[in-house]
């Protein structure tokens, strides 16, 4: 998934987005707030991390344009202000979550994918398809109890097709979601790693799950597929 992390702090800023990248997370950064507004108006990502003490536009300000612009991205307010009259009124202004410095990277990661999992409207963080289990938090895959082995990449493309089961999901959408904005790859790379999935997901199996609609995208197989 796609997340915008804003953080001013360039060693705290770097550490983060090398963990979150580890975790198969496509992420951007912003080190102020202008760049923060500029990128979170222009792309659709999952969630924005935001840090409140930011040069040129705080944190808050940005939080209550946003919702005042109808702009409803999840946020995840992560700072170093930690009086409950900081969280609520971080709350109140619009943020999805609250997390104080320091914090441990394993809670944030969790958050994240709650985050995630509430922007598709899904509780439960095993999602099931036909006999494939995809446990989200702890990031295993199984196709009839089988343990299936894939990268970071292929797990973020497999979770999506997911979230968005018996819907086609063009390549752009793919994109969009997948990769950050340094990406150097051209867009057929979403082809080949369809490919790479469907080595791992369908190949041993008679029942094909991931489908290709032609001319549109592709999609994981519904209930009536």
């Amino acid at each position: 998934m796609r997340i915008l992390l804003v953080e001013d702090h360039k060693p705290l800023l770097r550490a983060l987005k090398r963990g979150l990248e580890e975790e198969g997370f496509a992420v951007d950064t912003a080190e102020d707030g202008e760049e923060a507004d500029f990128k979170a108006r222009g792309a659709g990502y999952d969630v924005v991390v935001l840090d409140l003490m930011l040069p040129k536009i705080d944190g808050l300000t940005l939080l209550k344009q946003w919702r005042k612009d109808n702009v409803t991205t999840h946020v995840l307010i992560l700072t170093a202000k930690d009086t409950t009259e900081d969280k609520v009124k971080g709350l109140d202004l619009g943020a999805d979550d609250y997390l104080t410095k320091p914090f441990q990277l394993e809670e944030l990661m969790a958050r994240l994918r709650a985050l995630v999992r509430r922007r598709h409207q899904i509780k439960d963080p095993i999602l099931r398809v036909n006999d494939l289990e995809i446990d989200t938090s702890a990031r295993v895959v199984k196709r009839a109890g089988q343990v299936i082995h894939l990268t970071p990449r292929e797990f973020a493309l497999l979770q999506f097709l997911a979230f968005h089961r018996g819907k086609v999901v063009t390549r752009t959408m793919i994109w969009e979601h997948l990769y950050d904005e340094y990406d150097e790859n051209t867009s057929n790379v979403v082809d080949v790693y369809i490919r790479y999935l469907r080595t791992k997901i369908d190949n041993d199996f008679e029942t094909k799950l991931i489908l290709t609609r032609w001319g549109e995208g592709y999609m994981l197989r519904g209930e009536g597929e």
